[in-house]
């Protein structure tokens, strides 16, 4: 079968080409030999011809200088027969297109049948300009295709110029001459900047609307300013995690509502039988402790992806370069670690990109100090309990006021251990600024959707095993008795809770508690669903008797509130909210984060001492707490 790369700068476009291309006919795949992967997937049959698509990773140029570059770099050269293009297709920003010709000049220099694909059209028609593709392609000596990357026009044409249903059309430059007029075309722009519009495959309606282009430069004078633009940044940070704790409460109550409806239709059918107490108070209670804050973390996607689809994340990334370079990082270390308050897997393979080892090093030891979505549940309950009968933004500003603590606390961890590593080469630092752009709120929220599935899909599986076992070792070997506390106090989750209390008390909690601690350590979010089955929060002890009043989360607060030690005193005070506030903030709980990391590293010694360290940190302030309290 034809073997077809599509190679391009990030964020010019491909993955979403690459998306029209093969639908979810994919998969993803590592490179032979290195942890960078890569997207394999056959074409859709509707285009009427079979071949593979491989979209590698996205390159500023074919002299590599990440691990990404070099690895675009050995599948085009065929160092991989299995991966070996026959054809490659060059996919270049419209509205960045004289740095990104230099892509197409090298590929052009490795003799493979190429095809240019020209995106971002719509936003350069937007600035009053226009490229003509015919003359294009004329020039370039290939086949040149403009694709709408939202809607997919032009799809269909690419794929017939794989095919070879197109004639060729024939250079009318030598390749010499392609690199001479290609270079002065860089030497042009070096000494001029803005010249583009001099080309002839370039049309610029007038000068008004060229002078439109240069509003992106007008809001860079502001928002790359070392002050005014560091002070947006944080206005923009804080409206963002203080809208995920305000803006999601109604659609939490919705979520809670369905499942309280759900566990009470599940008693009443199953006549409160033993599988309908398990479905009712176990899995379906489980899962809804959990899915109640899955709207936080789609808001959270939400802000996320909007901040990158209007070109802002870009310039984040620019500003915070110098302050992350203080701490032995670069710019690039930006990316990774706002994506760790999403998930810190995908943010530590997002490291990849950062070339100087020490830094990558430093990036994915402070990742899991930011403040992945997983802990939103925890903070939301936390909060809501310390905050119970205040006004809603006082949570908002507290759940702001954690995340740039994580800030701070990831800037210490880095200048610790930034004394520990050495010096492994120059770092390099170079990122796209692309114009800013409206965001089109379809893609965003299919996006927002995607991910928000995946995160549902990962953490499913965990909780309804941890859920399970929680219930049974709740349940039994006593499940006959009729009076819950009692139940409860003689099951095996009890005995053996009691064992590990001595270790949580210096925390200003029992063994109940601590049963939520060391079941978050196969994921974070898993305390909530563990603290409602281990406090036995079910819709038949809800608050009215009948469930009909009082959601589980609801109960749970109320649970939480009258909650004692064995000595009678409060189990919930100040004091420990704050302790494991604390505690979750810095504790390495997620295995799943232990084993990428290790992958990224391939270091036993780095990976051990990362999650020795943080949890022990996390234990000892969190036992400070309650000394000083």
């Amino acid at each position: 079968m034809k073997k077809v790369a599509l190679v391009g700068p990030p964020n010019a476009g491909k993955t979403s080409l690459f998306n029209w291309l093969t639908g979810s006919n994919f998969k993803t795949v590592n490179y032979p030999g290195a942890t960078v992967n890569f997207f394999r997937g056959d074409a859709l049959e509707q285009y009427g011809f079979a071949c593979e698509f491989i979209d590698t990773p996205g390159v500023y140029s074919l002299f590599p200088k990440s691990q990404d570059e070099e690895i675009t770099q050995k599948i085009l050269i065929g160092e991989n027969s299995e991966v070996s293009p026959d054809q490659v297709i060059v996919v270049i920003d419209a509205t960045q297109f004289e740095r990104h010709l230099n892509i197409f000049h090298q590929v052009s220099a490795l003799n493979i049948p190429t095809i240019v694909a020209v995106t971002m059209l719509d936003i350069l028609k937007e600035s009053g300009q226009s490229i003509d593709l015919n003359i294009l392609s004329k020039e370039l000596g290939v086949p040149v295709v403009g694709i709408d990357g939202l809607l997919g026009g032009g799809v269909q044409e690419l794929m017939d110029s794989v095919a070879g249903r197109e004639s060729e059309k024939s250079s009318q430059i030598e390749p010499e001459a392609l690199q001479k007029w290609t270079q002065e075309i860089f030497t042009e722009f070096g000494l001029e900047n803005n010249r583009l519009h001099k080309l002839s495959f370039i049309d610029c309606k007038s000068k008004r609307n060229w002078h439109h282009l240069k509003v992106t430069d007008k809001l860079d004078k502001f928002l790359l300013h070392p002050i005014f633009g560091l002070v947006f940044f944080v206005v923009v940070m804080s409206l963002l995690f203080t809208s995920i704790y305000s803006f999601s409460v109604p659609l939490m109550d919705f979520v809670d509502a369905g499942f309280s409806s759900l566990s009470q239709y599940i008693l009443v059918a199953g006549e409160q039988s033993l599988w309908a107490q398990f479905l009712a108070d176990g899995v379906v209670t489980g899962f809804g402790a959990f899915f109640i804050f899955v709207p936080q973390v789609a808001i959270l996607f939400f802000g996320l992806i909007l901040l990158e689809d209007t070109g802002y994340l870009a310039r984040a990334t620019t500003l915070v370069d110098r302050p992350l370079s203080l701490l032995g990082m670069n710019g690039r270390s930006f990316v990774p670690l706002l994506s760790g308050y999403a998930c810190a897997v995908p943010a530590a393979m997002a490291a990849r990109t950062i070339t100087n080892k020490k830094e990558r090093l430093l990036t994915l030891f402070v990742l899991p100090l930011m403040n992945c979505s997983a802990r939103l549940p925890v903070y939301a309950l936390l909060l809501t309990f310390f905050f119970t009968g205040k006004p809603m933004w006082y949570g908002g500003v507290a759940l702001a006021a954690i995340y740039f603590l994580s800030i701070i606390v990831g800037a210490l961890a880095a200048l610790i251990l930034r004394r520990f590593i050495k010096d492994s080469g120059q770092s390099l630092f170079m990122m796209e600024l692309p114009l800013y752009r409206r965001p089109r709120i379809m893609p965003v929220l299919s996006q927002v959707l995607a991910k928000t599935k995946f995160f549902v899909r990962k953490a499913g599986p965990i909780i309804f095993a941890l859920s399970l076992v929680i219930w049974v070792t709740s349940v039994f070997p006593n499940y006959e008795m009729t009076d819950d506390v009692q139940r409860l106090q003689s099951s095996y989750i009890a005995q053996a809770g009691h064992l590990m209390e001595p270790v949580f008390e210096p925390m200003g909690v029992d063994w109940r508690v601590g049963v939520g601690i060391i079941s978050a350590f196969a994921a974070r979010e898993v305390f909530v669903s563990a603290l409602a089955l281990v406090f036995n929060v079910t819709e038949e002890n809800a608050i009215g008797g009948d469930g009909s009043e009082e959601s589980v989360a609801a109960t749970l607060l109320e649970k939480m509130k009258t909650a004692k030690l064995a000595n009678g005193g409060l189990i919930f005070t100040p004091a420990t909210i704050i302790g494991l506030i604390i505690f979750f903030m810095i504790a390495l709980q997620c295995l799943a984060t232990v084993g990428v990391i290790y992958q990224e590293t391939n270091s036993v010694r780095f990976t051990v001492f990362q999650l020795v360290s943080f949890n022990v940190v996390a234990y000892l302030l969190a036992v400070g707490v309650q000394i000083f309290a």
